[in-house]
């Protein structure tokens, strides 16, 4: 048993740039114990843990092998009572789309000592990095993040409701959902919305796609663009560094 006592420390990773994590999250690292860490985390922040830190990869990724929640959480309690601190590193942030206060709750009904270190979401991030401002005077005066993927399967129920609005919609995890997502705007007369699709947002093999409702499908396939992305609909992409925004649209226009 460990002399230590047990705590878990949820530390937001940020985006994928390893330069995106918080100082606070820096020093939860260089303390802990035991590194329970997602795929979407950049591996080379486990470089501020210490030499007798137990690294763990419980990533999970879409088609592949992945570890359960519940396993998770049970690693979660196991590391803390038999090694002290174990901090788990998540992509983005914990409480957007991270399953964060699931972990905290089960945490404390062991009596485990919790604490959360807040990360730079991608939502925010990522269309930050690409020159998209997600509000702006005159254009958008609001933003919605969604998941693409709900705990049935389904699409959220909220997508409609963000489509018949003049918000921005930032959609995570919605990959493979992104025709029936792109289906939901054209039945509300969006065709013409713009979209981007980032891929590794804010890493060195970022990728971009820039198109409409209407195109931005064949742009994915014809740019080779799939998870991890985040998917952005609204009149704001239009000012997107990418500066051939609207030549880029005009030749893939139906």
């Amino acid at each position: 048993m460990s002399k230590h006592t047990a705590k878990l420390t949820l530390v937001g990773a940020g985006p994928g740039d390893d330069d995106l994590i918080t100082m606070k999250g820096i020093k939860a690292l260089a303390d802990a114990d035991v590194i329970l860490y997602d795929a979407l985390v950049n591996e080379s922040l486990l470089n501020y843990a210490p030499g007798k830190a137990r690294k763990i990869f419980v990533g999970k990724r879409a088609g592949l092998h992945s570890v359960q929640q519940e396993e998770i959480n049970r690693l979660i309690v196991k590391y803390a009572f038999s090694h002290g601190h174990v901090v788990r590193l998540k992509g983005g942030d914990p409480f957007v789309f991270g399953r964060g206060l699931e972990e905290i709750n089960m945490a404390k009904s062991h009596g485990i000592e919790t604490a959360l270190i807040p990360g730079i979401s991608s939502a925010l991030a990522i269309p930050a990095m690409q020159n998209i401002p997600l509000t702006h005077r005159g254009v958008s005066e609001s933003f919605w993040v969604l998941t693409g993927t709900t705990k049935s399967g389904q699409l959220s129920k909220d997508l409609l409701l963000a489509a018949q609005s003049s918000a921005t919609i930032v959609i995570l995890m919605g990959m493979k959902k992104l025709d029936q997502i792109l289906n939901v705007f054209a039945n509300c007369n969006k065709n013409n919305t713009p979209v981007a699709v980032v891929q590794n947002g804010s890493r060195p093999d970022e990728k971009l796609g820039l198109g409409t409702v209407s195109t931005i499908s064949e742009i994915v396939k014809s740019e080779g663009l799939s998870s991890p992305a985040i998917i952005v609909i609204g009149e704001i992409v239009r000012y997107t560094k990418k500066e051939a925004f609207s030549e880029l649209v005009s030749t893939y226009a139906q």
